[in-house]
């Protein structure tokens, strides 16, 4: 991505070496993968970082290093894209945008919907608006996930402010809902349609970002497919155990995950994202 010269987000919050948070090693970076990739499986991430041997450590002092600051400065100027798509995208449907926060974190982080390490990889947080964002995930993805490049980075953040786009939308806090009334198969299906529409909402992101500041270049579009690729529950249930459970996919298959990323980087219609308005099937 062609970032010169772009605006960063002031609208953030740095908790690295911040109250004496801590920090995972021993497994070290990689294992913020592994256990991730036990999320995904429905496993304790917990446990698969006790079983690396993983150890607590103050950050209290942590002194961040220059390729994190790089990473953050590139986080800075993806939010501040965000804002202004997303701000035009609410001002054309006559509604006002109201971002969300970044707080970039090591290790763990206390959020507004609980305490949280780095294991989870990044997320949202409805009760807050705030996006978290530990940018170890970002320096391990092309080393543990085989995925990298910025746009797939890039990519990351637009899918976790998408979560924030259904949420003022009503469209999170409705699947929610719905989420208490359910078995564990249909809280899963229904997790699989909120996780495709903010791939979607990203890909429309990366539509108007081009529109607007002409940014994307070769490679970068195909990045972001090829992480779409990496993270969907078959491509890493099969990658740990050889087989894959569908009754237990919570974020869409590698397939469904490019198909929703495509269509909103090629239509840029934030109407046209109907995860919860087709068929499970069909999705």
């Amino acid at each position: 991505m062609d970032l010169k010269g772009r605006r960063q987000s002031t609208n953030f919050e740095d908790r690295r070496g911040k109250g004496g948070k801590t920090a995972l090693i021993g497994g070290g970076a990689g294992a913020i993968i592994i256990a991730l990739l036990a999320m995904f499986l429905g496993g304790n991430p917990t446990d698969v970082l006790q079983q690396l041997g993983s150890q607590s450590v103050s950050t209290e002092n942590y002194v961040p290093t220059e390729q994190e600051e790089q990473l953050k400065t590139f986080a800075l100027q993806i939010l501040a894209s965000t804002e202004d798509v997303w701000s035009d995208q609410f001002k054309k449907m006559g509604r006002t945008y109201r971002a969300p926060k970044l707080v970039i974190f090591k290790g763990s982080v206390q959020s507004g919907c609980g305490n949280a390490s780095s294991a989870v990889g990044p997320f949202y947080c409805s009760a807050d608006e705030c996006v978290y964002l530990d940018l170890d995930f970002f320096a391990e993805m092309p080393k543990s996930l085989g995925a990298g490049g910025d746009f797939a980075y890039a990519y990351v953040i637009a899918h976790e402010v998408g979560h924030h786009v259904e949420h003022l939308l009503g469209v999170l806090d409705q699947a929610h809902s719905q989420m208490a009334q359910q078995n564990e198969t249909e809280k899963n299906k229904t997790s699989v349609r909120i996780e495709l529409l903010a791939d979607y909402y990203a890909g429309v992101w990366g539509y108007h970002e081009n529109r607007m500041f002409g940014s994307i270049e070769d490679g970068d579009l195909q990045e972001a497919i090829d992480a779409a690729q990496k993270i969907g529950d078959d491509y890493l249930q099969r990658r740990a155990r050889g087989t894959v459970s569908p009754e237990s996919f919570t974020h869409g298959t590698s397939a469904q995950r490019m198909k929703w990323l495509k269509k909103g980087l090629s239509t840029g219609d934030i109407r046209g994202g109907n995860t919860f308005d087709v068929s499970y099937s069909s999705l």
